[in-house]
């Protein structure tokens, strides 16, 4: 499939002619071709008014339909073969190996995604029926679904070209839940996301969705994702990026006349809390495990353990010896941008210049990254709110000579985060109970014994947080319980049969009647 340069408004292709961009190969810093032209405010008008003018025909099509398109998508994906990965590559640098098992996991959530639509839970029909004869006042029948919210704003991830973008976890859960996509794609991967449009395109062509159901659009800018953002059309946001990028978005949703949420997953330091026990007894295997999952990726992934606290002294010297040699073993791959290696420089020069720090470093790589670590005490940790924030790339904080009894006050100061972790043996499991109980308050996930780099798409998954880990902790963008940010509930009352929607029809399981004296009503 050539790659065109175009912008895809629902069925057709179309040449922007606002700003131009082009993807940038990360290891020689050379331009690729083609070039891509912003799409215009009318173009993007076009695309919102396609998606509004889809989501009637594309629910009333049935939760079937979505699932033969997911199915279909996830299909011309995999026939775009070695052409989507040696693109990829030469955009993101990423090598191939990685980039096969993101497509294979793109795949695997479209697939996951259609088979809950099949299923219909996601319905999550409710049935109260008709008490005429309740005192004192009689009940009504009572049905209640979950519907899509509408049309949704997909912006893609600079770090998973795959599966967080045109075709990722966010437009796969708003498919499934009925709701039509324009896709913001990300300026550093134009080319992968052309070809995952054409493919997702195709498939709405060969399964016979309504002329809308997605486009994809290009801006050099942030203009068109404001233009997006702001369009009264489109209902909700799905985004994953930067603190700054989301809470930019979530400040133009929340300024509409009719303000619509944004679901954005954003920041997160991913601590993790080495017990005593755990320090004494396999100090050397947990530093090698923590070097492992902080570089990988280049240290580009959100759930990168960016924070480890060694609650103990009895193997702390071990542990810092390890981690040294490991870095120093380490030469991580160029980072995704020449602006992410802009950014993450500039943070880790920083951090390494602040009083009472020790900094280990590794090997550089070509585009002159070195993985960092920054060794500092309990007092300077908390003296500094400086070492809470991100550091997107490989560079982490370990706060050596931390004490169990000193993290409460410590934990009530730290934001948000998508995970915890606690590295405990039996005998410290007793001193991590209390610690648990705070970081049910603080993360979506919590591991034990495991690190937070890689995560499963399944039923139980939660990849979310507080603030600013999410803009919303209610939900996750990973996994089935991703639908339901694009879902809402209505209630139907004393209404015929006839008149209900397919996907909450009389076939629907009622729940258990009550007996005409239950109840009271409002």
């Amino acid at each position: 499939m050539g790659l065109r340069g175009e912008n895809l408004l629902g069925l057709r292709a179309v040449r922007g002619t606002r700003a131009a961009l082009q993807g940038v190969d990360p290891v020689s810093g050379q331009s690729l071709l083609p070039a891509y032209g912003g799409a215009t405010r009318e173009q993007l008008d076009q695309a919102c008014e396609l998606a509004w003018n889809a989501w009637a025909p594309y629910r009333e099509l049935g939760a079937a339909a979505h699932a033969r398109l997911l199915e279909s998508i996830a299909a011309h994906i995999e026939d775009l073969g070695e052409e989507l990965i040696d693109r990829a590559a030469l955009e993101t640098a990423l090598d191939a190996a990685r980039l096969r098992g993101e497509r294979a996991r793109t795949t695997a959530q479209l697939r996951l995604f259609a088979q809950l639509a099949r299923e219909g839970r996601h319905v999550e029909p409710r049935h109260d029926p008709a008490l005429p004869g309740r005192t004192p006042q009689p009940r009504p029948d009572l049905r209640m679904g979950h519907m899509g919210i509408g049309p949704v704003a997909v912006f893609g991830a600079s770090n998973f070209p795959l599966a967080f973008s045109v075709a990722g976890g966010d437009t796969a859960s708003a498919l499934a839940a009925g709701c039509p996509v324009v896709v913001k794609a990300h300026n550093a991967h134009p080319g992968t996301s052309e070809l995952v449009g054409r493919a997702v395109q195709a498939a709405a062509r060969e399964t016979g969705m309504p002329d809308g159901v997605f486009s994809l659009l290009y801006g050099a800018d942030e203009q068109i994702g404001a233009w997006l953002v702001a369009h009264p059309r489109i209902q909700a946001v799905g985004f994953t990026g930067s603190r700054a990028g989301g809470d930019a978005l979530a400040r133009i949703a929340g300024s509409r006349a009719r303000p619509i949420p944004v679901f954005a997953e954003m920041s997160s330091v991913n601590p993790v809390f080495v017990f005593p026990g755990a320090l004494r007894e396999r100090a050397g295997a947990i530093a090698s495990g923590f070097v492992q999952s902080m570089t990988l990726g280049s240290g580009q992934f959100c759930t990168k353990p960016g924070l480890l606290f060694l609650l103990g002294d009895e193997g702390t010297e071990e542990f810092l010896a390890t981690l040294e040699r490991q870095l120093q073993a380490t030469r991580t791959a160029p980072l995704l941008s020449a602006g992410i290696a802009a950014r993450y420089r500039q943070a880790t020069q920083q951090a390494g210049a602040r009083a009472g720090s020790r900094s280990l470093g590794a090997a550089i790589a070509s585009d002159g990254t070195q993985a960092q670590v920054v060794v500092l005490g309990l007092r300077e940790f908390a003296d500094q709110p400086a070492w809470q924030e991100e550091m997107f790339g490989p560079a982490a904080v370990v706060v050596r000579g931390a004490r169990v009894a000193e993290l409460a006050p410590l934990l009530e100061g730290l934001a948000g985060q998508l995970t915890a972790t606690v590295v405990v043996e039996p005998g410290d499991h007793a001193a991590a109970r209390p610690l648990m109980r705070m970081l049910e308050t603080l993360a979506g996930r919590l591991l034990m014994n495991g690190w937070p780099t890689g995560v499963e798409v399944c039923e139980a998954m939660v990849h979310g947080g507080p603030y600013p880990a999410c803009s919303d902790p209610r939900f996750s963008s990973v996994g089935t319980l991703a639908i339901r940010r694009f879902l809402r509930p209505v209630c139907y009352q004393n209404m015929a049969d006839d008149l209900l929607p397919g996907w909450l029809h009389e076939t629907s399981s009622p729940a258990q009647a009550p007996t005409e004296q239950e109840g009271t009503p409002a």
